[in-house]
């Protein structure tokens, strides 16, 4: 019977912790919802179930996902743009039900992961602590994420520990890089207030490490949020620069000013609003705040409180994920 469930198990995150799991012989059951991944989990031997967490648990999901002790909580929609009700849906209303289900079940651990999204602002902020002040959500993402974080430490019997890491990246990531370098292929990136943007992201491994930290770690981890990331503050110019070079692609740059800029971007979200599915518009107010300020998280209590530091330097963490690539081009 598994004893850890993961979340999100078909997603990037999800993916990568059932695999350090069954490397640490950890008995595990994942659960995710794109029929293809969990397919190809499967055929690598875990355990998945597919299942829709925004519907109400009945008996048989209760089944399904019977016998765990510990549950992580990956699965999320982690998105820019979009409309609030699929928002709540996969971030509040899941979360709910996940929590409801581990009341029932008795569970010891609930790793919930979230984002720094939540504290995001349209500003330069350095060393963010997680007892800062939340500013106003600048999107329907981070409101939903901070939703879910106290929906998950308002259950103290099940010994929640929420996690922030912040961008993710590394070999199968489908969304921080690859995104960047879609970007880059199809125009110049915009360069703000003369290239000051700069923030700290995080190789997979070493979110998993924290993962990992945070399952395993005693009661004065519990009801506790913390922050996860590399560790290193980097130029958001050199971290474009770097991936493209790996990825064989020449990045232009376009100096920009910043208002004119968002205010462009407010327009096409406002527009995006009004068209049937609400598309994603091309650019987002978030996106380009990402591009124009000087963000990072202070990591310090999670060292003192899970004893979890990061190991991964932000080049070896492009080696490792453009390593493959390179040696098949080679």
């Amino acid at each position: 019977m598994a004893r850890v469930l993961v979340t999100g198990a078909s997603g990037f995150l999800g993916a990568h912790v059932l695999t350090r799991l069954a490397a640490l012989a950890t008995p595990a059951l994942g659960v995710g919802r794109d029929a293809k991944r969990c397919a190809a989990l499967e055929a690598n031997g875990h355990k998945v179930v597919r299942l829709d967490l925004s519907q109400p648990f009945d008996r048989s999901a209760d089944r399904a996902l019977n016998g765990v002790d510990a549950i992580i909580h990956c699965a999320a929609l982690s998105a820019p743009f979009g409309r609030l009700a699929d928002f709540e849906a996969a971030n509040v209303v899941a979360t709910r039900n996940l929590v409801d289900f581990a009341r029932r079940q008795g569970v010891r651990r609930f790793v919930h992961i979230s984002s720094p999204t939540v504290c995001f602002a349209y500003r330069d902020q350095l060393g963010v602590s997680e007892d800062a002040g939340l500013p106003p959500p600048v999107n329907h993402y981070a409101r939903t994420k901070r939703q879910a974080e106290e929906i998950v430490l308002a259950a103290p019997e099940t010994g929640p520990v929420v996690l922030r890491p912040r961008g993710i990246y590394g070999v199968c990531d489908r969304t921080l890089l690859p995104r960047l370098l879609q970007v880059a292929r199809q125009r110049p990136l915009p360069l703000f207030r003369d290239g000051k943007a700069r923030i700290d992201l995080t190789h997979i491994d070493d979110v998993v490490d924290a993962v990992l930290a945070a399952l395993s770690a005693g009661s004065t981890a519990e009801g506790q949020i913390f922050n996860v990331s590399g560790g290193e503050v980097v130029p958001v110019r050199r971290i474009a620069e770097a991936a493209c070079a790996r990825a064989g692609v020449q990045p232009r740059w376009r100096k920009m000013p910043l208002l004119p800029a968002m205010l462009a971007a407010g327009l096409a979200e406002t527009v995006a609003e009004l068209l049937p599915g609400r598309p994603e518009p091309p650019v987002t107010r978030y996106g380009l705040g990402l591009f124009a300020y000087a963000q990072s998280l202070d990591i310090t209590k999670a060292g003192r409180i899970l004893g979890w530091a990061p190991k991964v330097s932000f080049e070896e963490g492009l080696d490792r994920t453009f390593g493959k690539a390179m040696e098949g081009a080679a």
